[in-house]
């Protein structure tokens, strides 16, 4: 119908207006019905719940009917599958570091668990410890090893001395303790017997007593002469000491015990161990630590082929420091200008062992303990614990702290019942226990001449000098010592 026709019927009022369906009624959702609302961002409109007739429906999100092409993702897409790819990244690098700290976690644990069996059963004890002058004990794998005596089979084990100690109990109290364990006779001193041999293996022509003052910090060293005249403990002629090792009156006891009991009836020294070298050993020895520096004054011709050079820390090898503690025919004392050179020997070693600690630690000292072990050059009834106790206790000490003294005598002639006329050392008997209770029986009372057995060839009132009766100094004195007198600065 146009409007001409329209307006032709409403004049003539013909007009009936059709039935028109009513427009359906929008209802708006209350907002506070609905959960909490989303913020989307300046420019995106959100999305609202709307009920058309009864209907709900929800408005589409523009950002959903946007296409992006079958190859193209959304940055919100982008985004996502990006942090996935990393968590994968991270996770995968995770996993294999876990892997292998578990491992390694795995494989400790199996190891500390191996290694405490092996800790527990070394220390079990399982095997008998037998020992002359002890019962019978168990010990474990590991206290026996420290108590094996590998040495001793040379010359056998000692006996308890059955000399009167006379211990000075206002020192040595029943809660007295040195805190070094070691099977000592007199607690507070440990006393090692030092015996060099000539070639044969038959004379001690070195003879030192180290008693080891562990609870005073010191170690005194005692030289004994090798002419000494113990006439009561050798059938050899001469009497001197070096020969009561092999030719001593007591046979029915081990050689090293005849030496033991002739030192300990003289000295009053109780003796807890003994140490015992060749003279050819000492090369081996010196050449292992790599030599003993030395002050030498002048030239010393051993043999025609055997030179010593003169210098300043001379760095002695293993035979040319054989040849210095056996060098005797030109010093104008003879033997005991020998005696005298030998501490100066001494202190050189001493030292030289202070700088391996210092320089390479006490395990570079008990490596070398374990091949003079090993090789066998020493015979000894100390245990490898017992010698390593004493190498560390010798290698905190201070030269200054160690002090050698020589037992007082003077030379003598001896008519022996051969008809033979012998040098000999007769020893000063006064003066020696004089020095004795001065310097080596710090935990025992004063010795008295009746407890002593030292005979004199020369008496007290025919002393012909007492130059020896105080030869006592320290090693540090020692340092700057020279050599003894020679007999060609004399003649």
């Amino acid at each position: 119908m146009n409007r001409e026709e329209f307006n032709e019927e409403l004049k003539t009022g013909n007009y009936a207006p059709k039935q028109l369906k009513p427009l359906r009624k929008l209802k708006r959702i209350d907002q506070n019905k609905t959960s909490e609302s989303v913020y989307h961002g300046l420019h995106e409109a959100p999305s609202i719940d709307i009920e058309i007739a009864g209907e709900k429906r929800r408005a589409p999100d523009p950002q959903q009917q946007r296409y992006h092409g079958i190859h193209e993702k959304t940055s919100r897409d982008m985004v996502e599958s990006a942090d996935y790819e990393d968590d994968d990244y991270h996770f995968s690098s995770n996993v294999r570091k876990k892997s292998a700290k578990d491992t390694v976690i795995k494989i400790t644990s199996i190891l500390l668990s191996f290694a405490a069996i092996i800790v527990l059963f070394l220390n079990m004890p399982i095997l008998w410890y037998k020992k002359s002058g002890q019962p019978d004990r168990r010990v474990s794998i590991l206290k026996y090893f420290k108590l094996w005596q590998p040495l001793i089979e040379v010359e056998g084990e000692l006996e308890k001395p059955s000399m009167n100690l006379n211990i000075d109990t206002n020192v040595v109290g029943d809660d007295f303790n040195d805190g070094l364990d070691l099977p000592q006779i007199v607690e507070g001193q440990y006393t090692v017997l030092f015996l060099g041999f000539d070639e044969d293996q038959e004379l001690t022509d070195v003879i030192w007593i180290c008693q080891f003052d562990i609870a005073g910090g010191k170690l005194h060293i005692l030289q004994v002469p090798r002419d000494c005249a113990v006439p009561n403990y050798t059938s050899n002629p001469t009497t001197k000491i070096n020969s009561v090792y092999f030719d001593g009156y007591d046979q029915e006891v081990s050689k090293i015990q005849r030496v033991v009991n002739c030192i300990q009836d003289n000295f009053g020294i109780p003796i807890d161990a003994y140490i015992t070298t060749v003279c050819f050993n000492i090369v081996d020895i010196v050449n292992l630590v790599g030599g003993i520096p030395m002050n030498i004054d002048n030239e010393i011709i051993y043999e025609a082929d055997k030179i010593i050079p003169a210098g300043k820390n001379v760095k002695l090898t293993g035979e040319q420091a054989e040849w210095f503690v056996r060098f005797r025919h030109d010093w104008l004392q003879g033997d005991i200008g020998r005696v005298q050179n030998q501490r100066r020997f001494m202190a050189a070693a001493m030292q030289k062992i202070l700088n391996i600690v210092k320089d390479e630690g006490r395990l570079k000292l008990y490596s070398y303990l374990n091949t003079i072990y090993k090789n066998k050059w020493i015979a000894t009834n100390m245990s490898v614990e017992d010698l390593s106790k004493l190498a560390d206790f010798g290698s905190t000490l201070q030269m200054d702290h160690v002090s050698v003294n020589m037992v007082p005598g003077e030379d003598a002639m001896y008519y022996a019942s051969d008809g033979v006329e012998y040098s000999i050392y007769s020893i000063h008997k006064q003066a020696t226990i004089d020095m004795l209770n001065e310097s080596f029986r710090p935990y025992q009372n004063p010795m008295l001449l009746a407890d002593s057995n030292i005979m004199e060839y020369v008496s007290e009132y025919d002393y012909s000098y007492d130059l020896y009766d105080d030869t006592g100094t320290t090693f540090k004195e020692l340092e700057t010592a020279t050599e003894p007198p020679r007999a060609s600065n004399y003649q």
